[in-house]
């Protein structure tokens, strides 16, 4: 299945006879570390011992002799691990999701070239739930580690000087979840279908459901909002939160009858919905107990960013670090409990120094806003800069803090281009995962950017040197270039590098 020129194919025809040589993706796919990449995440991949099965290097009466391995014909082979690896770096680079990114894979030979393939397969790579599984056994570590490659890469190719990645910008944003607004008629509604569902599992026998009632009343509810009728819309509120405590306690009652176990898998519905209840009742959250924004993501956070347009954002805080130039993203790192920004920087600093090892290099100056003041005892190591140190700055960093503002459009294409807008992912470790690997894709987007760009100019100074050499009249030359850049300018996606 991989590219082995031993394994010739008379009936079928090479990928890298079918495409372009030249595009960027596929000059990408033959300068990726992948046997390195591959060695570095195999080891989540080890297996692992079983309980009660003594292990050689731990058994003290020595080694036990190994089972002999018999193959089993159940079950189909495993994916490659490079395919697995590059539908990830895919899937955020052209903005898919899981089950687009195999649909596309078995459309486009340039894609099944960037996975390693030798010859053109029509089908689909995997299901589209395996990268679910990959993406769990990865962990946090192992998304970092594709990203961290990616850096490599851009410093080896010389797409990028190694002394830009001691400069860094930091800024954090909200990564949303995708989770409905929030409003307390839906969620006592949801509360009240979840409290009859897990009532039905455990085998609890309820006198009422309010089944039609209960959506009758989110359904005033919503229109006497848009009405403006607030009192109505208050009195089918109470309502509503009458409706799940008299469920709440009837389960309860009922449900102490029955075992131990039973109730243990009710109380997590019982307190879910006991919070929603208390929330609804009172305008601000009580001490110690944020609110609950969604059922199925209680780790949702309200975040106040002090947007005109969307003042209040509910999902997790995200903070980015970028090269001062060059646009590069070297740290992406999810922070749950809304903490303040200047206290993420510490941890943001770490983890961008941690990817950016390989290349010996580590963040010296961070360029930040005014959300990051009061820190500087916090990161001795590294020099701060933010508009609040205007005259205790020298003039060279004056000029270079004018650069900050480039991060805010690298948030937006992580938005709008590789799915940062909202995470489907579930839960707290779902939210990490998904924020770096998100920086992946956007890196693996950059790098084909900064090859078919490398391929332009190179090719630029190759034809105005045949033009000098030729003896062309010099008053000739800025109409050349302009009439190459014009030629050049939609080919340059499909050009190599010298």
């Amino acid at each position: 299945m991989f590219a082995c020129p031993a394994t010739d194919d008379f009936f079928r025809s090479r990928i890298d006879h079918m495409i372009d040589m030249r595009h960027p993706l596929a000059v990408l796919a033959s300068r990726m570390p992948w046997q390195e990449i591959e060695a570095r995440v195999a080891q989540v991949f080890s297996r692992k011992g079983r309980a009660g099965v003594a292990m050689p290097d731990l058994d003290l009466f020595g080694e036990q002799v190994q089972r002999t391995v018999v193959p089993s014909n159940a079950g189909r082979p495993r994916v490659p691990l490079r395919i697995m690896i590059a539908l990830l770096y895919l899937k955020h680079a052209f903005n898919e999701s899981d089950e687009g990114v195999v649909e596309r894979w078995a459309d486009t030979p340039r894609w099944q070239f960037f996975s390693g393939c030798a010859y053109y397969e029509d089908r689909q790579p995997c299901d589209a739930t395996t990268l679910i599984k990959f993406r769990q056994l990865l962990g946090e570590e192992g998304v970092e580690e594709l990203l961290a490659q990616t850096i490599n890469v851009a410093v080896e190719l010389k797409l990028i000087k190694p002394q830009e990645l001691t400069r860094v910008i930091v800024d954090s944003t909200v990564q949303h979840k995708a989770i409905a607004h929030p409003t307390d008629s839906r969620l006592l509604e949801t509360a009240r279908a979840k409290l009859v569902e897990a009532a039905k599992d455990a085998g609890v026998d309820l006198k009422q459901t309010f089944a039609k009632e209960g959506k009758e009343l989110e359904r005033k509810a919503g229109r006497y909002a848009h009405a403006r009728q607030f009192k109505r819309m208050k009195r089918a509120i109470k309502r509503q939160r009458t409706i799940v405590g008299r469920l709440q306690r009837e389960i309860e009652r009922k449900a102490s009858a029955i075992g131990a176990a039973v109730r243990q898998a009710l109380g997590d519905a019982l307190s879910k919905a006991a919070r929603i209840n208390a929330q609804s009742a009172q305008r601000k959250a009580a001490d110690g107990q944020p609110k609950l924004y969604a059922w199925h993501a209680p780790e949702v956070d309200c975040i106040s960013k002090g947007k005109a347009r969307t003042p209040y954002e509910f999902g997790v805080k995200v903070g980015i670090a970028s090269t001062l130039q060059g646009n590069l993203i070297v740290g992406t790192r999810a922070f749950h409990g809304n903490p303040y920004d200047g206290h993420t920087l510490n941890e943001q600093l770490e983890q961008a120094a941690i990817l950016m090892q390989d290349s010996a290099a580590k963040p010296a100056t961070a360029f930040v806003d005014l959300g990051y003041r009061g820190v500087d005892a916090d990161n001795p190591d590294v020099h701060i800069v933010h508009r609040g140190k205007s005259k205790r700055i020298s003039e060279q960093e004056r000029k270079l803090l004018k650069r900050r503002q480039a991060i805010e459009p690298i948030i937006g294409h992580l938005k709008s281009d590789h799915r940062m807008d909202r995470c489907h992912l579930k839960g707290e470790r779902g939210d990490r995962l998904h924020a770096v690997l998100c920086a992946a894709g956007y890196n693996i987007k950059w790098l084909l950017r900064m090859i078919a760009r490398k391929a332009v100019a190179f090719l630029q100074s190759v034809f105005l040197c045949l033009c000098e050499l030729a003896g062309l009249s010099p008053k000739w030359s800025p109409m050349l270039r302009k009439w190459l850049d014009h030629a050049l300018n939609r080919p340059a996606s499909h050009l190599s590098l010298a």
